[in-house]
């Protein structure tokens, strides 16, 4: 992008409309073009390059509360997957110049390289407001001034995200070579972090695409299987949850995280629903059940599991959300299964819950 034309679109006008008819006026950031997504929104404070390729964002606009961002600019290195997967991206200011020895680019030229339109200048904190107070909703952000408010409002109630499993899992199997452990990690959004969390501690890690049967991974001898995070509402993964039963079926290990604890779930027969607003940012804490202590945990995910009749049989709670009382986590009776709602390892957010990678292998050295 030239100088001339970064200048000139900073210029630019943009609206973003909510299902609900607020509009609020700011600039054009990112690619010119017209988008309607659900608008959701983070409170981490940095981390945004993480946060924008985080492919759990597929099908979804982000509101960053945070007041700057872009101020470090661009890492490429940093990367949570191959792109960035947001509709669009919402903020107060985006810094034009970036102060980072090791920054790569701008924001606003990797916005617009990868064909993400967004809005900055208006009041993130009144949005995020709105949003805790209606619950997650549609939006457009348009560069049209002559915009049909009702128009505009029809076409967001008819929006919803759907196939983002597909869209964001990986197209053919891939393998992280290692000297340790042999771990399968089904891959239904995965950040890129969850495997090499795994392989910085020796394991061999074979990522596969979402819609792998179970056949081929249990014929693979894995030592363990993880089920990756994801976007989108884990009841649409029907064909998923039942190759989940069957690996479920084994005496194999399991850790999974977010939309693979949701579809594990699933899988066993709970049910899970879709929250208010969600929990988006790195500062959730999450209570572990077994002993007691709280950790702040890295978190994305707008759908829970109904723990309410969970049979002890099956599972039992074993994280909570200690703001809102939600399940983080289940441990499987009779069975070498765990799973976590966030995000132990975090990117962006702590590390408080890397642990849990330690006791999955733990898991492994004793099968």
């Amino acid at each position: 992008m030239t100088i001339t034309k970064e200048r000139k679109q900073w210029k630019m006008k943009a609206f973003l409309i909510l299902e609900d008819g607020h509009v609020f006026t700011g600039t054009a950031i990112g690619a010119d073009k017209e988008v309607i997504s659900e608008i959701v929104f983070n409170t981490s404070m940095t981390g945004y390059l993480e946060v924008l390729t985080d492919p759990s964002y597929a099908g979804q606009a982000v509101v960053m509360t945070y007041p700057l961002i872009g101020n470090y600019g661009i890492c490429y290195d940093d990367m949570e997957s191959r792109k960035p997967w947001p509709d669009g991206y919402i903020v107060r200011e985006l810094s034009r110049i970036p102060s980072n020895f090791r920054s790569e680019d701008t924001i606003q030229h990797f916005l617009e390289i990868n064909d993400i339109p967004g809005i900055a200048g208006i009041d993130t904190r009144a949005l995020t407001k709105i949003l805790r107070e209606k619950g997650t909703m549609n939006g457009m952000i348009t560069r049209n001034e002559n915009y049909d408010l009702d128009e505009a409002i029809a076409r967001m109630k008819q929006y919803t995200p759907t196939a983002v499993v597909k869209k964001t899992t990986c197209n053919q199997s891939y393998v992280l070579p290692g000297d340790g452990h042999k771990v399968a990690l089904l891959d239904l959004g995965a950040k890129d972090n969850i495997a090499k969390s795994l392989n910085r501690r020796g394991c061999e890690v074979t990522v596969y695409p979402a819609d792998t049967k179970a056949e081929q991974i249990i014929a693979s001898n894995p030592e363990g299987i993880m089920l990756s995070n994801g976007p989108g509402d884990p009841k649409e993964c029907v064909e998923i949850i039942e190759e989940i039963k069957k690996l479920y079926a084994t005496d194999i290990p399991i850790f999974a995280i977010c939309l693979g604890h949701q579809l594990m779930a699933l899988a066993n027969g709970c049910d899970t629903y879709k929250m208010k607003y969600g929990h988006r940012g790195g500062n959730h804490p999450v209570k572990d059940l077994k002993t007691g202590r709280v950790y702040i945990s890295s978190q994305n995910h707008g759908y829970v599991v109904n723990t309410d009749g969970l049979n002890p049989d099956v599972a039992v709670p074993a994280f909570v959300n200690v703001n809102d009382g939600t399940n983080e986590g289940l441990a499987y009776t009779g069975k070498n299964i765990f799973t976590v709602q966030f995000h132990p390892e975090a990117c962006p957010g702590p590390q408080d819950s890397a642990y849990l990678f330690d006791r999955f292998i733990q898991m492994m050295e004793e099968k």
